[in-house]
């Protein structure tokens, strides 16, 4: 051990430079010497300075000191230092040991420490567990800190009742002069316990207070208390207004509802002759801790708080059953309606339909308009201006037949022309995604001769008005236009076809 050095480091430490402590407090020992006071006040000068990782490094050394002793003050601090870096794991196991060490003096401060990190992991028993223990430490300066973080926790686990005894207690504990966080929640806890007028009161003594601001979700339930008192008959002095009484506050001036949900002062005075109030730490009891039989949240056991959160999570699971039964039905609805879609695509069907398609295509031709987004991409511009050519104006049309299959179909049309009689079409159509494009559109009519077969061929000739002339001459100008076209066959058929 370095004399010197480690003098040299004390009164920088004390001077409070933290940079000149930390690095004189390191050349106060020889390499792997066991000296824990030099290591316990490094480790402070380190975290003065923001080095948690190192900080904690030296908490360790000086824990290797067996003779310095202080085990649960260095395993407290070298827990906070983990925090600090992230470290969270190692830092439980820190703070778990401060506290099993007897020789400890301020256990507190190890349960708070717990208490913030369980409140973190969303460990809700575990931190009212933790508090409860730092709030019962003889040694804890401010239990009503803690006693409030407990009433926290009682009121996720959905117990108001026991999160009233506990803000009640830090009340009393509380040694600050502005107690308006503290009423504010105990109005929380009475209103989920359905205890209207003392929910009302609590929330006067939280808007008493100048240093304190009710927050929305507060105000809200402060109103929705002002409401119900003003609707509901009732006099005398409500439960919080007589235990404030008691403690000894209601010499501020509190706010009160009275009968009628107008504001009135309440508790001006306190009765020197009312017995003590045993939950008062420094009044008349004397006494800095309640008995159990007092405070009725102390009684609280951890199996008490392990299994209202099993309940809790039991509950939990009940809803989310529910909810991942409505998903696999709409799954297996989705399944069904599926297969229904493929069947149906496989058989030809699709939207809009072969039928729609060509009714509005003819019906667009009819009229003398655009038919090209019926047509599909594949028809070049020749064969589109031939199709727009044989669209019957004027014309009524109507599907006869429909030939379906999964890729093609073939649809057709029988007109109504304008100058009379009748037209025929065989239509040809492609899938398009799920609905259908127009490929190719054939010309059929009756030749003279009474045989039903049909032959086909490319249009040459049409008519005025772009209507196909259904006599004789059309028919031999279709052949005369097509070699191959059978001159015995009892139908000819006109084709414009996709190129």
């Amino acid at each position: 051990m370095n004399t010197e050095a480690f003098r040299i480091a004390k009164e920088s430490y004390q001077r409070g430079d933290w940079a000149g402590a930390a690095s004189a407090l390191a050349n106060a020992k020889s390499s792997g010497e066991a000296f824990g006071e030099a290591d316990h006040l490094r480790g402070n000068a380190l975290m003065k300075l923001g080095r948690y990782a190192e900080a904690a490094a030296a908490y360790a050394e000086a824990l290797s000191d067996a003779a310095y002793g202080h085990v649960g003050a260095l395993n407290c601090n070298r827990g906070r230092a983990l925090v600090a870096a992230g470290q969270d794991d190692a830092a439980l196991a820190c703070f778990q040991a401060a506290v099993s060490d007897p020789s400890y003096p301020t256990p507190y401060k190890a349960y708070l420490a717990l208490g913030k990190l369980f409140e973190k992991r969303g460990l809700v028993v575990e931190a009212a567990s933790a508090w409860r223990s730092a709030a019962i430490d003889e040694q804890n300066p401010d239990p009503a800190q803690s006693l409030v973080k407990l009433g926290a926790c009682f009121m996720q686990l959905t117990r108001p009742n026991d999160a009233i005894d506990a803000y009640r207690t830090a009340l009393d504990f509380s040694t600050s002069a502005s107690t308006g966080a503290i009423n504010a929640e105990l109005g929380q806890a009475y209103m989920a316990c359905n205890k209207i007028s003392e929910a009302a009161d609590a929330f006067n003594h939280a808007a008493a207070d100048p240093n304190y601001t009710l927050t929305p979700e507060q105000q809200v339930a402060f109103s929705a208390a002002q409401r119900a008192l003003s609707a509901a008959a009732g006099s005398g002095p409500s439960e919080t207004d007589q235990m404030l009484a008691n403690a000894g506050y209601g010499n501020q001036g509190l706010v009160g509802a009275d009968q009628s949900g107008s504001q009135a002062v309440v508790n001006q005075g306190y009765s020197q002759g009312a017995a003590y109030d045993p939950l008062d730490p420094m009044g008349r009891s004397g006494e800095f801790i309640p008995s159990p039989e007092d405070t009725g949240f102390f009684s609280v056991t951890e199996e008490d708080l392990m299994k209202a959160d099993r309940d809790d999570r039991k509950m939990r699971r009940k809803h989310n059953h529910r909810g991942l039964k409505v998903v696999l039905f709409i799954l297996l609805l989705l399944a069904i309606l599926g297969g229904v879609g493929g069947f149906a695509y496989y058989k030809g069907y699709g939207w809009p339909t072969q039928e729609a398609v060509v009714s509005d295509m003819f019906s667009a031709g009819a009229s003398g308009s655009d038919i090209a987004p019926y047509l599909s991409s594949s028809i070049s511009d020749d064969a589109r201006k031939d199709i727009e050519s044989i669209m019957p104006r004027g014309a009524t049309c109507s599907v006869s037949g429909v030939d379906r299959s999964m890729a093609q179909s073939t649809v057709l049309v029988n007109a109504s022309l304008a100058s009379s009689g009748n037209q025929s079409y065989s239509v040809s159509l492609a899938r398009d995604g799920l609905g259908w494009k127009v490929t190719s559109v054939e010309l059929t009519f009756a030749s003279q001769g009474s045989s039903p077969d049909a032959s086909s061929g490319s249009l040459a000739t049409t008519v005025s008005d772009g209507e196909v002339a259904p006599d004789d001459s059309s028919a031999s100008t279709v052949a005369a236009a097509s070699p191959e076209a059978s001159t015995e066959s009892g139908a000819e058929t006109t084709e414009v076809s996709a190129q």
